[in-house]
């Protein structure tokens, strides 16, 4: 029987179980797709999710630091600064491949196949593959936004608000800014994130279901910088919002995105999966697992709150439009909200 089986292996699947080996954990990851993954992400590793990185041990991936937040809705932008040192723009594929690299050299297994059925008995958790079966004393899932092993464990909740969903892909041009900036439309935003000296990443985000290009239609001023040709292909994800009962049923704990998401508005989802690892495998280790559900709302709950209001503002016009503008207005805000999540 291994210590801890982990049912996905993104970026926090591999971060989880990187704490588990360096906490001297046998740890196998299940993961039905050859690394490494990408997917629609913003890309952007806020200063405290860098540090995360860095203790990990993770070798530094290749991509473009950058030094704060701006927003821009027309003639109007404001900025903001982090206090302790740059983020980081990454690709998604360079940053799985760091963590895989590292998972790899500490003895990490990653078994290809997916978690089809889960069952506990007295300590250990029965977890059986598309080929064969694995028993541990903890399974910890880190199986995505739409997470299957959370709705086998009745662990979803309704969705209330807007469904909203995102849109990403990159553009051979270089960086015009050292920000990650956030452009505000009617309908959506735009979410630039240099990830390179010659490359930035575009997300979009919105309510409404439409292709890529007409969503970027409605901020010409960025599509206007966009020069370069795009260079990947659209990757998608949403709805954006899911709803969780609980992040502990048993010996069962989820991770990552399977572990509740507001909105990707913020961009701060990688990081809090890389703390979120690093609480969990602290949980366990303290042979105290039931701990790790306030430890997740403790670490996630600034991030959770100023979401979810931007969200609720952005569903009625007149208060999305006064978001920027009032930001420009009270510029201390703005930075505190900014520090605050970074």
């Amino acid at each position: 029987m291994i210590d801890v089986l982990v049912a996905g292996g993104g970026p926090a699947g591999l971060a989880t179980a990187i704490h588990a080996a360096l906490a001297g954990m046998e740890t196998v990851v299940v993961e039905p797709r050859p690394g490494p993954i990408d997917k629609a992400c913003g890309e952007g590793l806020m200063p405290t999710g860098a540090a995360a990185l860095a203790d990990l041990g993770v070798a530094a991936p290749e991509g473009r630091p950058f030094l704060g937040i701006r927003y821009v809705y027309g003639r109007h932008r404001v900025q903001a600064e982090f206090r302790n040192g740059p983020g980081l723009g990454v690709r998604r594929t360079a940053l799985h491949a760091a963590l895989a690299a590292r998972a790899r050299d500490l003895g990490v297994r990653v078994v290809p196949g997916r978690v089809a059925e889960v069952r506990t008995a007295g300590e250990a958790v029965h977890a059986r593959l598309t080929a064969g079966e694995l028993r541990a004393r903890w399974l910890v899932a880190a199986d995505g936004l739409h997470s299957p092993i959370r709705a086998r464990l009745g662990l979803d909740l309704p969705s209330r608000g807007p469904r909203r969903y995102g849109l990403r892909r990159h553009y051979r041009v270089a960086p015009w800014t050292d920000f990650v900036e956030v452009h505000w439309a009617p309908g959506g935003e735009a979410y630039v994130t240099p990830v390179a000296d010659d490359l930035v990443g575009v997300a979009v985000l919105s309510g409404e279901r439409r292709p890529y290009d007409e969503h970027l239609a409605r901020f010409p001023a960025l599509l206007a910088r966009l020069d370069g040709p795009p260079v990947t292909p659209v990757r998608g994800a949403g709805p954006l919002r899911q709803r969780v009962r609980r992040r502990v049923a048993g010996r069962v704990l989820l991770v990552g995105d399977a572990a509740g998401y507001v909105d990707a508005l913020t961009g701060e989802g990688i990081t809090l999966a890389l703390l979120s690892a690093r609480a969990l495998v602290g949980c366990l280790r303290a042979g105290r697992p039931e701990d790790y559900e306030t430890a997740w709302r403790r670490l996630s709950w600034r991030s959770r709150l100023l979401t979810a209001a931007l969200v609720r503002a952005r569903g009625h016009p007149p208060a999305a439009r006064l978001i920027v503008p009032a930001a420009r207005r009270l510029p201390a805000v703005f930075r505190a909200a900014v520090r605050t999540l970074a």
